[in-house]
């Protein structure tokens, strides 16, 4: 049928495709048009099958799927991007939202659930839509309305996010090299953070950052 909803699948498991492919055949208003089983292959299937949607997984075997994602959602605006995945960890579903995919989906999710978000995808690209968002939301929130950074941990937090050293952090705060320490290792232990790495991901994960980094430079 021509109004059929055209998907593309993107993932590294043969078993996965073929699933998928049997899930989709099961659904008269949806038709596989293609399929890969690697980023390196992403943008030519896509430019060569015109889907409507694309069934993305997070983990490809040679690169991230989200990336994938981004640069998917820059080159076709209207496209509907479902991904799937192992790990539903709130870290990897806010990044999802961020990345501006259509649907977020657990790879041990019922069929219903997965032609749901492929169908949510064809007709609204860019909303997002994720099993358990607002249940993640609601977590974030009370930990961030529990957590409160002092003005000067709260500035360490975006110096550490823009990349500056402990040496570099205690000259822009005008501040002692081991007072710059003290600061960090207070920032630390309030974030649950034993490296920078740690302390950004939580600094995202509470909202606490998101703003910093998505702000023009002056």
């Amino acid at each position: 049928m021509t109004d059929s909803i055209g998907v593309a699948v993107i993932d590294g498991h043969t078993l996965t495709r073929y699933g998928l492919a049997n899930l989709v055949g099961s659904a008269a208003d949806i038709r596989i048009v293609g399929e890969c089983g690697s980023a390196a292959e992403a943008a030519g299937l896509v430019a060569a099958t015109e889907p409507d949607v694309v069934v993305l997984d997070v983990a490809l075997p040679d690169g991230d799927g989200m990336r994938v994602a981004r640069e998917l959602r820059d080159r076709y605006p209207h496209l509907g991007i479902v991904l799937l995945t192992s790990d539903t960890e709130d870290d990897v579903l806010f990044r999802a939202l961020e990345t501006g995919v259509s649907a977020f989906v657990c790879k041990t999710a019922p069929n219903a659930e997965v032609l749901a978000a492929i169908r949510h995808a064809a007709v609204a690209a860019e909303s997002f839509t994720a099993t358990g968002l607002a249940l993640a939301l609601g977590r974030r929130a009370t930990l961030h309305a529990g957590l409160v950074l002092s003005p000067r941990e709260r500035e360490v937090l975006f110096l550490l996010a823009d990349g500056l050293s402990v040496p570099a952090i205690a000259r822009s705060m005008y501040v002692s090299p081991s007072t710059a320490k003290t600061y960090v290792a207070r920032l630390y232990e309030k974030l649950g953070a034993c490296n920078r790495a740690q302390a950004i991901m939580a600094g995202l994960r509470l909202g606490l950052i998101e703003q910093h980094l998505s702000a023009p430079a002056a």
